[in-house]
């Protein structure tokens, strides 16, 4: 594939290769080419579920046929981590179905995905299947109306890596809400998290008359408010982490309310959409990694993944590897604060040895209110990459709002990350410019807004509890 220079280039970034513009490239060579043949995929998930996606790529024989070897498995990347599944219907030329079986085998380029999908979430084998285009399966996606229930006595809450966030809302107006901190991720025995969200949960409660319904997001995947992989649990040995998939059940039962949990970016969006009363939001948190999640402009939830932390949007072939998935170029390197810790060296701002994520992000940030140039230039690159991946997104989601908080919009940054986004839409891609709406809450909403939204997730029961 063609690697495209942006033509806003992250000041921080020389090497950036925006994927959005890898794409386009490899589709208007396609479309000049006029030998383009269709390509067809299919993603199932739980209880039949099923995102498809169509495309086109070279025909066999054509010269510029390896070009879709890597199109189609950064495709296939994003949609993977954007929607779920633990099969993969491939409708297209064999040798491409061939290259995405090796890639997609517990030995190949793709194993992380492998065995994430499958053993992990799923708890099936992940396969890819060729077939023909016409028998590729047709899409049954799964939709949720929850959320925005704000009658009686709720708590939100919102578990991050660094501190937990929780909010009593009374009839829909926050009588409490804090920050507590915590250290979840080296924590091997999960009584510490399970007491530690119970506390959380108490101290909200004392808060108000009566308690009629949890709501809670996270980072990680859940399934029926069953975290499947969550990097906040890591540290529980893999022999005890039944006790954590049962955690949020179990609390459910003790307080003997409705209880719904989901991932952190689905509260975003849900965010979102409230203050905003509308739908087609994308919600992108950034915090200590990159959460993501979809409000449909039909107003519902999806039961996709949209882990965009792990989702491709940089093709450089330098770019940063990612930790956890061995990958290259993926969401969380670039909006998150795992990238101001990243560019921060050649930026020339120094950060204290030995400080806990939250500090050194803080350490950054007050850099920046001080007029600190290195830390301006941090800012503006992250600007540059969100409007180069709202582009990318905007292939994937329908969209009409993107709604951008987290701890690394704190302060001057939020700002100088909405200009710079905006201006990389306005430059590049001024059709999206004029129909997608950018959004920054205000600081308080966007330090605890996710807690609060939590809080609407669960209808009452049907006694009025």
């Amino acid at each position: 594939m063609d690697l495209v220079r942006p033509g806003s280039l992250p000041p921080l970034d020389p090497a950036f290769r925006p994927a959005v513009l890898a794409n386009h490239r490899f589709q208007q060579g396609l479309e000049t080419s006029g030998s383009a043949v269709p390509l067809a995929l299919a993603f199932e998930r739980m209880d039949g579920a099923v995102s498809r996606y169509e495309t086109a790529v070279y025909p066999e024989g054509h010269p510029r046929f390896g070009e879709n070897l890597e199109y189609v498995e950064r495709l296939v990347k994003f949609l993977l981590w954007q929607r779920g599944g633990w099969r993969l219907f491939v409708g297209g030329p064999a040798p491409i179905v061939r290259h995405l079986q090796a890639c997609y085998s517990p030995q190949g380029r793709r194993a992380f995905e492998t065995h994430f999908m499958g053993a992990e979430v799923y708890q099936r084998p992940f396969t890819v299947v060729r077939c023909a285009a016409a028998d590729v399966p047709r899409a049954n996606e799964s939709r949720r109306a929850l959320g925005q229930h704000l009658d009686g006595c709720r708590i939100g809450f919102d578990l991050g890596a660094s501190d937990m966030k929780v909010s009593a809302v009374v009839e829909g107006e926050t009588v409490f809400s804090q920050e507590i901190d915590w250290d979840p991720r080296e924590q091997t025995d999960p009584g510490y998290h399970r007491e530690k969200i119970r506390a959380a949960l108490q101290l909200a409660a004392s808060k108000m008359p009566r308690l009629d319904a949890v709501g809670g997001s996270s980072a990680g995947v859940y399934i029926q408010n069953r975290p499947m992989v969550a990097s906040l649990f890591r540290g529980v040995p893999k022999e005890r982490f039944a006790e954590v998939r049962q955690m949020f059940v179990q609390l459910r039962a003790e307080l003997g309310v409705p209880l719904e949990v989901i991932n952190d970016g689905e509260v975003t969006a849900l965010a979102g959409s409230m203050s905003l009363g509308d739908t087609g939001v994308l919600g992108l948190a950034l915090g200590s990694s990159l959460a993501a999640g979809y409000v449909t402009r039909s107003g519902m939830l999806t039961d996709w993944l949209n882990e965009l932390a792990f989702a491709p949007i940089d093709y450089a072939p330098e770019a940063p590897l990612d930790e956890w998935s061995g990958d290259r170029g993926c969401g969380a390197q670039y909006l998150s604060q795992q990238c101001v810790f990243r560019l921060a060296a050649g930026a020339g701002v120094g950060i204290p040895e030995g400080l806990p994520a939250t500090r050194r992000l803080e350490v950054v940030q007050e850099q920046l209110e001080r007029g600190h140039a290195g830390a301006r230039r941090i800012w503006e690159t992250i600007g540059i990459y969100m409007g180069y991946t709202i582009a990318h997104c905007a292939d994937f989601y329908d969209l009409k709002h993107v709604l951008i908080l987290g701890r690394c919009t704190s302060g001057a940054g939020g700002s100088l990350i909405l200009e710079g986004a905006g201006a990389v839409l306005r430059a590049e891609f001024p059709e999206l410019a004029s129909r997608i709406a950018l959004h920054l809450p205000d600081e308080g909403t966007r330090r605890v807004g996710q807690a609060v939204a939590a809080a609407s997730l669960p209808a009452l029961a049907e006694d009025g509890r």
